[in-house]
């Protein structure tokens, strides 16, 4: 044989003794031990922040809009000029009535002086006084008008949406601000249909945004829509905050409504048990183990029975596992 074809060979059956090497290996699986810690057994829920009440702002009279004097996110005082149409034609007109108010109302009370010294009669009084009422009257009537033009704030509040720029010709009853007011900000959530025989008004909700980091806050259930949708299979749920103010209008936050507390259990995460089942390893290989579970909450589960604190549990097993397996356990970070 020639010396090449032996060095060839030679290659080979080193290259296929370490691939058999290789395949050997024990599998590497990240391992975790059961923790102790309390037991919440919760149902879980999306939904977001919204104001208690939400106040659609519209013009009484159609025109064009003269002035925009907010922005959203303003926090604004009940009276505030939030918007105003256009008013130069009253404006002008309302000064001139002004005027004529001022002028009657002075002829009025020169009449009165005048008759009480007799130089007038009593019919010319009485119609010095009637041009007064008439000229009061008309500019009323011109500031009522101009009023309805001005969009003032109906409470304290904070405005969410502006839908108006100034030049725009606008109807009366067309919503152009929208103000939240009157009420605490809370969450609103769906929860689904199967759950919902669970979920009762008073029952402590957890609350978490990715807004507010790691932080988890305090809720409670305060109402729930007595219809579902049927087509999302789920009812609406309303929830108070226990800290309001850390949250904004439109957050998206996670609820866990809390169903039951239990201190001091054993817990494991959810993505560690299959079908009452855990992987553990022990002494280099697999073993299937049986529990009885508990509490579970969207991320933890509480484990009754089956493992210790101590054993180390196959984070999250796979299809291919099989018992009496050889593999390496890493813990996890």
């Amino acid at each position: 044989m020639k010396r090449a074809t032996v060095l060839w060979l030679l290659g080979v059956i080193a290259a296929l003794a370490g691939l058999l090497v290789w395949f050997m290996q024990p599998a590497r699986l990240v391992v975790i031990s059961p923790q102790r810690g309390e037991a919440v057994e919760a149902v879980y829920a999306s939904g977001q922040i919204e104001p208690g009440v939400q106040l659609p702002i519209a013009p009484r009279s159609a025109g064009y809009v003269a002035a925009v004097l907010v922005h959203e996110g303003d926090t604004v005082r009940r009276g505030q000029l939030l918007l105003r149409l256009q008013d130069d034609d009253l404006a002008s007109g309302e000064a001139e009535l002004a005027a004529r108010s001022e002028l009657a109302r002075r002829q009025w009370e020169r009449a009165q002086g005048l008759r009480a010294q007799g130089f007038v009669s009593q019919a010319e009084l009485d119609r010095n006084h009637t041009e007064y009422r008439a000229a009061k009257a008309a500019l009323a009537r011109s500031q009522s008008q101009r009023r309805f033009l001005h969009l003032s704030a109906p409470a304290d509040g904070l405005i969410l949406k502006r839908d108006v720029e100034v030049g725009q010709f606008v109807n009366m009853g067309q919503p152009l601000l929208y103000l939240a007011c009157c009420a605490p900000l809370r969450v609103v959530a769906e929860v689904d249909e199967e759950d919902i025989g669970r979920v009762q008004p008073g029952q402590a909700v957890l609350l978490h945004a990715d807004a507010l980091g790691e932080a988890v806050l305090q809720g409670e259930v305060s109402e729930i829509t007595p219809k579902g949708d049927p087509v999302s299979r789920s009812y609406r749920v309303r929830m108070k905050i226990a800290e309001p103010a850390r949250f904004r209008v439109g957050m998206t936050v996670d609820a866990n409504i809390v169903l039951a507390r239990r201190p001091d259990a054993l817990l494991l995460p959810r993505s560690a048990v299959q079908d009452q089942q855990v992987w553990r390893v022990r002494a280099g290989r697999l073993e299937r183990v049986k529990v009885l579970t508990g509490a579970a909450s969207a991320e933890q589960i509480e484990i009754r029975s089956g493992v210790a604190t101590g054993d180390a549990i196959v984070a999250s097993p796979s299809d291919t596992l099989a018992v009496g397996q050889r593999v390496r356990a890493v813990r996890a970070p």
